[in-house]
């Protein structure tokens, strides 16, 4: 295996593919980013819901964060990926990072999203519901956490960037 990888784990909207991009080229390391990857490999992930469920995109998911996991550097993981027994026991040997974002600021963030589990009437009420539901597993699997609610994302990617140079 090559040197543990810094996972961005966290809900939709958070920022973990912008920032990841970032603090990957910041430390001159690759990213990868497992929702990235499925769409590449499989097509959109709203068409993956609809005609095969959530159940076989979970499945691509899956096979996704395990390479992005083996390849090492920055990999951001979709919202829902820490949901997989096989992917929360993978995480223990890597430094995970949980990025966070208020309901109020994701908003603008998600609005026109084809996200599969934000469609219907209040999408923000939506979110809200994921994210709580998964609250307490992202904090069990994290080692650091950030809030990308206010302020520039340089700021949060200087803090990740720094938080790693003092942890890896």
């Amino acid at each position: 295996m090559t040197s543990p990888a810094i996972v961005l784990i966290g809900p939709m909207g958070a920022g973990k593919t912008s920032i990841g991009k970032r603090v990957a080229k910041r430390l001159g390391v690759t990213f990868y980013d497992s929702d990235v990857a499925v769409v590449r490999a499989h097509g959109p992930i709203e068409a993956l819901f609809s005609t095969h469920g959530e159940e076989h995109f979970r499945a691509l998911e899956r096979a996704a964060v395990h390479a992005g996991l083996a390849q090492g550097g920055i990999v951001a993981l979709g919202g829902g990926a820490v949901l997989h027994p096989d992917t929360q026991a993978e995480l223990a040997g890597h430094h995970v990072v949980l990025l966070t974002v208020s309901p109020h600021t994701v908003g603008s963030r998600i609005r026109g999203s084809k996200r599969p589990l934000l469609h219907g009437e209040d999408p923000i009420a939506r979110w809200r519901e994921v994210f709580e539901s998964r609250r307490e597993l992202y904090e069990q699997l994290a080692d650091v956490t950030f809030d990308t609610s206010t302020g520039p994302l340089q700021d949060v990617v200087d803090a990740i960037t720094d938080w790693v140079q003092e942890n890896t």
